[in-house]
């Protein structure tokens, strides 16, 4: 005997699916359209606009091959080194945030970069469980649609660097006068460096934070080797 919804709940039904399957609808779509700005562009945008008028956010598309190699190492050094192999989550780093945020010390995050790019490109910011569970869902068609080598592109692409400038083309030129695939090493981990609050470190006048940051990310960097992302980016 076949079970029937009602027309109310069939209705329902179908609105919870398709709202369900939405993100993946648009993952799908950014799998091979760029996505021209984000939730968190946006709003920055908006914003800046109504504090400061005359000034806006700035922001230029590049494509990976573009930007040098050290930009995705510093990243990863920096954010998450466990970016070839994990699947959007480090348990064991969410496991030790939950525990650290339920003793009453300062709220930790245990975001990896595809978490980043998740939460930067759909959601705006908000510290609640029910955004993180949005984000892990997103998070979730992320991995499962995209390739590492998309995942990086687009985060180096929606990253804020600095209070207006989003992006690592717009960064580049906007911090240090050059393109995206021509900064060294040093200002791939200075803009590496200021991507816990961009709007309030200067990565081209690193203060001391910035520069302390910097210089452990360079270790990082030397310590993963120049090949660490070579199969994850050649997919």
């Amino acid at each position: 005997m076949r079970f029937l919804l009602k027309r109310p709940f069939r209705e329902i039904a179908i609105i919870a699916v398709v709202v369900a399957l939405a993100p993946a609808a648009v993952l799908l779509i950014f799998r091979v359209i760029n996505p021209p700005a984000s939730a968190f562009m946006t709003l920055t945008a908006a914003k800046l606009h109504n504090q400061h008028p005359a000034r806006e956010i700035v922001h230029q598309w590049v494509d990976l091959d573009r930007i040098a190699d050290c930009m995705p190492l510093a990243a990863v050094a920096g954010e998450d080194q466990t970016f070839p192999s994990n699947h959007g989550f480090v348990w064991s780093s969410i496991e030790r945030a939950l525990k650290h945020n339920a003793d009453g010390g300062a709220v930790h995050g245990a975001s990896t970069i595809t978490q980043q790019t998740a939460k930067n490109l759909f959601l705006i910011p908000a510290k609640s469980y029910i955004r993180k569970g949005i984000e892990a869902y997103i998070t979730v068609w992320m991995d499962l649609l995209w390739s590492k080598r998309r995942v990086i592109e687009v985060y180096l692409n929606i990253a804020q660097f600095s209070d207006t400038a989003f992006g690592v083309q717009a960064a580049a030129k906007q911090l240090f006068h050059r393109n995206a695939s021509q900064l060294s090493r040093g200002e791939c981990a200075a803009l590496a460096a200021v991507l816990p609050a961009p709007d309030e470190y200067d990565a081209a006048h690193p203060g001391r934070y910035v520069s302390g940051r910097q210089a452990w990310i360079l270790r990082q960097m030397r310590h993963l080797g120049p090949h660490y992302l070579d199969d994850a980016l050649d997919n």
